[in-house]
């Protein structure tokens, strides 16, 4: 298992509005293709105005194949044009677990 950890730093004020359209558009697209949503925040304390996500798939390859499926879906192409422009900046790391780290993949995930 590996975990990808995504940082988006938004403009000034507007991580509501891009929680918001997640919660209401962006959530329902991603989950399904993605698979195992490991947790979702925004930051409140240190650098601001960011929000973190984290995924977890079974290897590199499987996160790839997850991924473009999601580059080609028209519902989430149309989604970025809106949230995109709330953007400034992006920073991806992928998380490799410790021995004695939970799996937060399911049956159903694998």
């Amino acid at each position: 298992m590996i975990v990808e950890q995504r940082r988006y730093t938004l403009k000034t004020g507007k991580v509501p509005e891009y929680l918001q359209q997640y919660e209401k558009e962006g959530f329902a697209i991603q989950q399904p293709i993605l698979g195992r949503l490991v947790g979702y925040f925004s930051t409140e304390i240190g650098t601001l105005h960011q929000i973190v996500h984290l995924w977890a798939y079974r290897d590199l390859a499987d996160r790839d194949a997850r991924r473009a499926r999601l580059g080609a879906d028209q519902r989430w192409l149309s989604y970025l044009a809106k949230v995109q422009p709330l953007q400034i900046a992006q920073n991806n790391e992928i998380l490799k677990p410790a021995s004695f780290c939970p799996d937060y993949l399911s049956e159903s995930d694998a």
